[in-house]
């Protein structure tokens, strides 16, 4: 059963409709204090956004810090090093093998397919590559 922890949380302008989003990584925009959905891998992750703001403008709550749930891109471990996917899922990442990709939490509940709803760790404000 997926669980959550909240230590840091902010409240965003959404960039768009994102209601279809929740659990997914979002990133910043340059318009200040908007987010949207993560859409390659290397993107540098802001957070993971806990509610679903149906317009742009919308509060967005994005959990930067914490134990939070995470909608998966696929099937994943427990203790697995994961960041966005493509898509703005949660994905592993290997260390030595994903170099341009980065490692933003790790899994804690594991998850069989594409859309299961895990329980991960987030720490977005200390990014780093999976080099």
């Amino acid at each position: 059963m997926a669980v959550e922890l909240p230590i840091l949380m902010k409240t965003f302008e959404a960039a768009a409709d994102l209601s279809t989003k929740q659990y997914y990584y979002v990133k910043l925009t340059s318009t200040f204090n908007r987010v949207n959905v993560c859409t390659a891998a290397t993107d540098i992750p802001i957070g993971v956004l806990q509610n679903k703001p149906d317009a742009a403008g919308k509060a967005a709550e994005v959990m930067m810090v914490g134990i939070t749930k995470g909608s998966a891109n696929g099937a994943l471990s427990i203790l697995d090093l994961v960041g966005p996917s493509a898509d703005s899922q949660v994905d592993a990442k290997v260390p030595g093998t994903d170099i341009t990709e980065y490692v933003v939490g790790q899994v804690l509940e594991a998850a069989t397919a594409a859309a299961d709803i895990i329980t991960m760790t987030v720490n977005c404000l200390n990014p780093h590559r999976a080099a």
